[in-house]
């Protein structure tokens, strides 16, 4: 199990109202917008947000649903929501329940965001399920599987009214991968591109690229990650692009430094691609295991976060230089080894980044969200809210979303009313 894969054990509750927390300190407001039930409307949102162009959120949960099939043990196969606004508000509604794997194949635990493509659909990957199992270490829940969503062809005039999911691939391990997580992306032309934890030839990760054609999607591994000391293992951060076609990520252990993890790139050369290694972290640099990605900065600069630390973790930048990359630490947490970033940051339009911290329920911390300022060439940390793991939620993994208005969404993955997290908001 990695730091992104728990599963709580509980389902029952009822919906509540949205709860509001008011801190005077910062003057933000942080609202739930939605208490999840552990039901039909699932449980444990691990991921981050995704907002179109009518102000819309969209996200998933990692359990809840329906419990059938191969799902009964994990509490529910997860889902896909919606929050349409309505007003000045939200108003909260299921898109899709997941199934599990053999008979129906469609998936089950969704550990990565969705995104919209090219044609508008909603896409993203489960960590677990899809239609084959036969090489996982777990053979009654499957490898993992990418999706696409699309609305029914009718308006949905219920509650439940699931869209339409079509499954573009099922991991089978050992050839392309298994258990993808984290981000995905398109490129100009409409190919999909992730990464899976583990599977390939050395059990170590892959990257892939899916390609649509004539309404089949081909999946081609760009990179099979040989593990250890080499080249990095367990890519969980998913992968981002830069303008010039680069695909960049991160591993959480392997690399020459301490195997503590790498961010690597994926560079295009010719009808092939090269990985080149920019960073290996290293016990002697503070921050370790970056099971987030990163993110492409305007000027091209990479700016990431690791989970842990010896003796803390860290928000981190690399600035490319004559060819080499150069490494920063931005902040270090006060956090002592556990509990940083387990998600992507996100920049604003003026340079600062925002984040979330994962926390550790057994210590009695919760997670945070926070922001990072530029200022007199280095940065000023400010909390913006910190979880108690009650009513507002704890043990959030999602990264941050930002709307046109500066206020912040995402996802905390235990916690709320009924135990099995919140949706929440903070407004400036």
């Amino acid at each position: 199990m990695t730091t992104r894969q728990a599963f709580t054990t509980r389902i029952f509750g009822t919906l509540a109202a949205a709860i509001v927390f008011v801190s005077m300190s910062q003057a933000q407001t942080f609202t739930v917008l939605h208490d999840f039930t552990g039901g039909m409307d699932g449980a444990n949102p691990h991921t981050g947000l995704t907002m179109d162009s009518a102000g819309n959120l969209y996200g998933t949960t990692l359990a809840g649903g329906l419990q059938i099939n191969d799902c009964s043990e994990m509490n529910g196969c997860g889902t896909v929501f919606k929050l349409s606004r309505q007003g000045s508000g939200f108003i909260f509604r299921p898109l899709y329940q997941f199934h599990g794997h053999i008979p129906n194949g469609d998936g089950a635990g969704p550990l990565g965001r969705v995104i919209f493509g090219p044609d508008g659909a909603l896409y993203g990957t489960t960590a677990y399920g899809g239609t084959s199992a036969v090489n996982c270490p777990a053979p009654d829940i499957g490898c993992g599987s990418v999706f696409k969503l699309t609305p029914p062809p009718t308006p949905c005039r219920s509650f439940t009214c699931n869209w339409q999911e079509t499954q573009l691939h099922s991991f089978v391990m050992a050839t392309d991968g298994g258990f993808p997580q984290g981000e995905i992306a398109f490129d100009s032309v409409g190919n999909l591109y992730g990464a899976a934890e583990t599977g390939g030839s050395a059990g170590a990760g892959t990257v892939y690229e899916l390609s649509p054609a004539q309404g089949t999607w081909t999946l081609t591994v760009l990179h099979d990650f040989a593990g250890g000391l080499n080249d990095g293992q367990f890519p969980l951060g998913g992968v981002q692009f830069d303008p010039a076609g680069n695909i960049y990520g991160t591993t959480a252990m392997g690399g020459n430094g301490d195997g503590e993890g790498t961010v690597f790139q994926l560079a295009p050369s010719g009808s092939s691609w090269m990985l080149n290694i920019l960073y290996n972290f290293q016990l002697s640099s503070g921050g370790i295991t970056p099971v987030a990605g990163v993110i492409v900065g305007p000027e091209g600069n990479l700016y990431g976060g690791t989970a842990n630390g010896r003796p803390n973790p860290v928000v981190y930048e690399l600035s490319p230089s004559n060819g080499s990359w150069i490494y920063s630490t931005l902040y270090t947490f006060n956090s002592d080894f556990c509990c940083g970033p387990d998600a992507d940051p996100v920049m604003d339009s003026a340079g600062n980044l925002y984040g979330t911290t994962g926390g550790d329920s057994v210590e009695q911390i919760y997670g945070t969200v926070f922001k990072l300022t530029p200022s007199n060439g280095g940065w000023t940390y400010t909390d913006l809210h910190d979880f108690t793991g009650g009513n507002d939620g704890g043990l959030p993994q999602s990264r941050v979303l930002i709307d046109a208005n500066g206020n912040l969404y995402g996802t905390a993955s235990v916690g709320g009313s009924n135990g099995y997290g919140v949706v929440w908001e903070i407004t400036p």
